[in-house]
């Protein structure tokens, strides 16, 4: 098409339809993230009332589909993208939220709706177990006639058990729909369907949207707990890990210095109170507390001398056996020395009087 025939047609469109495309072409242009939604068999007065409650975060605008298809090739920059789910019943919505948080936003502003004859189920649909609340009557043959347990109880028709009585994507019949009418079942959710949102160069489709925010939050932040541990363990220095590897490093060197008995100002109250831990326990093991200085009679051994670990038993008991052994030993002869023992223990008596 030539520049003479395209300059023919844009001065062919109406003054008011110009207007309302630069309408939303501004639109478009006010938001960080723009989406269509559908808007099919929403009451007029439900609509507004979504409108109402999105205040604030959202704003819903709507027009005829082939200016706002007009409107999004004017603009171009990744919307022209939007073009495609410019079909049926449909709006723009636009926020400066994230794509996220806009698609929570609606699905949290819809709400139960009838479905009526002719329609497609959205999803199972089951009569609940209990008391209809519903007098006697020709209803009990409606609620046989779709396939739910009804009888007659107690002055009331009761439906006996859960009863799905039309599967997900099969069409509700004027039977059904009357039946769920008169229940005030309301099997379908009516609200701002999200088709598509374009955000920062993306085009994010409903499905990609649909995240549990606590979950992945959680994953999240278990990712990087994960990736820090192992920087950490690795000893891979950044920024975020800097401080907990320097303290790690300070004190395992602390851990050497202590171990090898390595006097300085850092060290020394450690080290002071290490050789106290070590010489009450010390003194907890003499007897004879009139042996000991005023200072550490009646002490008792610390906490952490009590606690043994499997080889300083196994060392422990190696060296009673040896001392047993020792003993045994040196208590034979003395048996066979009787006399020689008795004659040094007279001298020794002379000697000290």
């Amino acid at each position: 098409m030539s520049e003479a025939q395209d300059v023919r047609k844009t001065e062919t469109v109406p003054e008011w339809k110009q207007a309302e495309v630069d309408e939303l072409v501004d639109f478009l242009e006010r938001y960080d993230a723009v989406g269509v939604v559908g808007v099919t068999g929403i009451p007029s007065r439900q609509l507004q009332s979504m409108r109402r409650g999105l205040h604030g975060t959202a704003e819903v605008r709507m027009s005829r589909n082939t200016l706002m298809t007009r409107a999004v090739e004017q603009v171009d920059e990744g919307l022209e993208q939007l073009a495609a789910e410019i079909a049926g019943e449909v709006a723009f919505v636009g926020t400066n939220d994230n794509p996220f948080g806009l698609f929570k936003e609606l699905e949290a502003s819809k709400t139960p709706a009838p479905i009526g004859a002719g329609e497609t189920a959205p999803n199972d649909i089951v009569i609940p177990e209990g008391d209809t609340g519903i007098d006697p009557g020709p209803f009990v043959g409606e609620l046989q006639s779709i396939g739910a347990s009804a009888r007659i109880m107690e002055g009331s028709i009761k439906v006996t058990e859960d009863s799905k009585v039309l599967e997900a994507g099969e069409v509700v019949d004027q039977d059904l729909a009357n039946v769920l009418a008169e229940m005030g079942i309301e099997p379908k959710e009516v609200g701002l369907d999200l088709r598509a949102v374009y955000a920062d160069g993306v085009l994010f489709e409903p499905d990609e949207l649909a995240i549990d925010v606590d979950e992945y939050r959680e994953d999240v932040q278990a990712a990087a707990a994960a990736a820090r541990n192992l920087s950490v363990n690795a000893a891979y220095p950044t920024a975020g890990n800097a401080g907990t590897l320097l303290a790690k490093a300070a004190g395992e060197a602390k851990s050497v210095g202590l171990e090898a008995t390595i006097v300085n100002e850092e060290l020394a109250p450690d080290l002071i109170g290490k050789a106290d831990a070590q010489l009450r326990a010390l003194a907890a093991q003499i007897d004879d507390q009139e042996a000991l200085p005023e200072e550490l009679q009646g002490v008792e051994a610390p906490a952490a001398a009590e606690e043994t670990d499997e080889e300083t038993d196994e060392e422990d008991a190696q060296d009673d056996e040896a001392t047993d052994a020792e003993d045994a030993d040196d208590s034979e002869p003395a048996d066979d020395s009787d006399d020689d023992e008795s004659d040094g223990g007279e001298g020794l008596g002379e000697m000290f009087g």
